[in-house]
């Protein structure tokens, strides 16, 4: 039974994610993609129904699946990639202007003229850009864009703003105006048609707080029936004694205060920055023997593009650190209310993931917080048995250490993006991914994280002004947040477990 909620809890996540982010991209039918990305999961689950969950999988039906999958997946979204017929765009052209208009609101479709601007707005265009500032040397109509192409002579948050502010006195709010970097090195200006031109309204559509409010009860509902569970209460005694829910209470609002704390980061900063976002919306799940948690977590929207690096830098990192800067003190009080306990050795025991008996070698991060807080009463052999606080404060450190993972449109992806740019953020996507499949096979929970990320785009939505750089406090801060992700993530080495616990 395990096997089958398994194995449909990641067939749907693996459908709507690919439906959600490749089917307009590409002609190959959404069912063939999901079930090529659909073959490792298949593969092992069908050993183990064959030869009983004690058998080990063989090592080739472990690596060739994860290998092969990527790949195929790949050739089939390149085959049937979709390509405007009236023009054959060029990377630099299309790695902003497309990412912009999905980032914002659905509208209803309308027709995009190839030549969007008349000869009469074309020739007032040209003053829109002074000599001193950005000299435009040519003009190209796409499907998607006017690309102003030119020599930028002065700093490029001058040029932005100077540019936008002409554009903005010719054009009001019909277009979007976008500064990116070309594959020259060269930068250069798109007009986007904006697909809410006129429409002032649409910010009203995103303050929907009953319905936040709504979630967020049902969800501390779900959570407080998870956390009488984790408790330790029979489900039996709790429908006799209805007092005894509250026993779930401590894990349930503790990790509601973690997870709420996290998306409250990316919403006071996204409205620090007058950004159309909604509030947290927590998603509720009644708890299962597979699932126990009582939920899958929270998130916000943001539709409105951002307008430049340190913007995206500020809303991608104020999340992870709120989240965690929240979840460390919960985290400490759990562990020191939690039991040292001997870990078994019985099969299924020894992963670490069991709340009852943790292993804390699992996480350095971890075994340092534990270390620190039981001090030799902590050996080689020994696991905890979490508080319910515990487990929550755990859960936060899932939650850091998957939103700063650096792909695509996860925090970390945005963190890494500001500081080295649009493509530099996308081949370390590509090397976190590579990294965390990597580190699967030394940690198999870890495996679910790597199938995941291989579906996310490695390319993220990159800003109106994705040319002007961070400061140096900022990057100082993004590198802390990449050392706090190696920190949670990473298991800890053999030799430090020894120096620690020996």
């Amino acid at each position: 039974m395990l096997f089958w909620v398994w194995l449909i809890l990641l067939g749907l996540i693996t459908y709507v994610v690919i439906r959600r982010n490749v089917a307009h991209l590409t002609r190959t039918p959404v069912w063939l993609l999901w079930l090529v990305m659909m073959i490792p999961a298949l593969t092992w689950v069908g050993w183990a129904l064959l030869n009983g969950q004690q058998q080990p999988i063989p090592t080739v039906l472990v690596i060739i699946p994860l290998v092969a999958s990527p790949i195929l997946y790949w050739v089939l979204v390149q085959q049937g990639r979709l390509t405007p017929p009236d023009a054959t765009p060029k990377p630099e052209d299309l790695t902003f202007p497309e990412a912009v208009a999905e980032s914002l609101p659905e509208t209803a479709p309308q027709a995009t003229p190839l030549r969007p601007i008349t000869k009469a707005e074309e020739s007032q265009l040209h003053g829109c850009f002074p000599w001193s500032v950005y000299y435009l040397q040519d003009i190209e109509y796409r499907p998607q864009a006017v690309v102003c192409r030119g020599q930028l002579r002065t700093q490029p948050e001058v040029a932005y703003e100077r540019v936008r502010h002409n554009i903005e006195q010719l054009f009001g709010d019909r277009f979007l105006l976008v500064f990116q970097d070309g594959s020259n090195g060269k930068p250069f200006f798109a007009l986007v048609p904006n697909p809410q031109a006129g429409n002032r309204s649409a910010a009203n559509v995103y303050n929907r707080t009953w319905t936040a409010l709504g979630l967020l009860l049902i969800t501390l509902f779900t959570t407080t029936l998870a956390g009488v569970a984790l408790a330790g209460v029979e489900t039996a005694a709790a429908q006799r004694d209805p007092g005894l829910l509250l026993h779930g209470l401590p894990y349930a609002i503790t990790l509601l205060t973690i997870l709420g704390t996290h998306e409250m980061g990316h919403y006071l900063t996204a409205r620090y920055y007058q950004l159309r976002a909604t509030l947290p919306y927590f998603i509720p799940v009644l708890p299962f023997s597979f699932f126990p948690l009582g939920t899958l977590g929270a998130f916000i929207q943001i539709r409105s593009p951002m307008p430049n690096r340190k913007v995206l830098f500020d809303v991608g990192i104020m999340g992870p650190i709120a989240g965690w800067v929240v979840s460390l003190p919960f985290l400490l009080w759990g562990i020191s209310h939690s039991q040292v306990v001997p870990l078994s050795t019985e099969f299924g025991k020894t992963s670490g993931l069991s709340f009852q008996e943790l292993d804390p070698k699992i996480s350095l991060l971890l075994m340092l917080i534990t270390k620190g807080i039981w001090g030799s009463e902590l050996g080689l052999n020994s696991g905890i048995s979490l508080h319910p606080v515990a487990i929550a404060g755990c859960i936060g450190l899932v939650v850091t250490a998957l939103n700063l993972m650096p792909v695509g449109q996860l925090d970390g992806g945005h963190i890494v993006h500001a500081m080295y740019g649009q493509r530099a953020g996308a081949a370390i996507g590509q090397i976190a991914r590579l990294l965390i499949l990597l580190l699967s096979l030394l940690q198999p929970y870890l495996l679910i994280w790597a199938i995941i990320l291989f579906f996310m785009p490695t390319m993220d939505e990159p800003a109106l002004n994705d040319v002007s750089e961070l400061d140096n406090w900022r990057d100082c801060f993004g590198l802390l947040a990449l050392g706090l992700l190696v920190l949670i993530v990473l298991p800890t080495p053999a030799i430090v477990s020894r120096w620690l616990l020996g």
